[in-house]
């Protein structure tokens, strides 16, 4: 499956998040990092709900940019 994953930059590197995996998150100094970073949590979330006999959510976020006029 294929999450849609929201990277922010932060005061010391990068967190990321896929919207449809509460409680799915992670870290990382570079871009880089927090790709595979975010990749190994998502890995790492779903098969703890397979395990647990848990429905993996679908993937069903999707982005957008929208461009917002300024007055000047």
């Amino acid at each position: 499956m294929k999450y849609l994953v929201i990277i922010e930059k932060t005061n010391t590197g990068f967190s990321a998040y896929p919207p449809d995996l509460p409680g799915c998150a992670s870290t990382g100094s570079t871009r880089e990092e927090i790709e595979k970073n975010i990749q190994e949590a998502i890995e790492f979330h779903v098969d703890g709900l397979q395990r647990s006999g848990l429905d993996v959510p679908e993937p069903k976020s999707y982005s957008t940019y929208v461009e917002a006029n300024q007055s000047v």
